[in-house]
C-alpha cells in the first residue's frame, strides 16, 4: 500500500503540470502521466530518506559492567 506521504510528495512535484493544466495550456492526460511519473519517484526518495533517518533517535541499550582487575603480571618494576 502506498504511504499518504508518497502521494503527497508526488502530488507536490507534479504542482507545475497541475497549474499549468488549470491555465489551460496542457492536457489532463499529460498531467496525469507525470503524477504517475512522480509517485514511483516520490516512494524511491522517501524511502532512501527513511533508510538514512532511521538509526536516529535510538538509544542504546546499557552494556554489561565489568569489574577493573589490578595488573598482577609478572614484568619488573624499575627499581634496582
Amino acid at each position: 500500500m502506498i504511504r499518504p506521504s508518497v502521494l503527497l510528495f508526488a502530488l507536490l512535484m507534479s504542482a507545475p503540470a497541475l497549474y499549468r493544466y488549470v491555465l489551460d495550456e496542457i492536457d489532463v492526460t499529460e498531467v496525469l502521466v507525470r503524477f504517475l511519473i512522480a509517485v514511483p519517484i516520490a516512494a524511491i526518495l522517501l524511502a532512501a530518506l527513511r533508510f538514512v533517518t532511521a538509526g536516529y533517535g535510538r538509544t542504546e541499550e546499557p552494556g554489561t559492567p565489568v569489574r577493573p582487575t589490578p595488573d598482577t603480571g609478572s614484568e619488573s618494576s624499575d627499581t634496582p
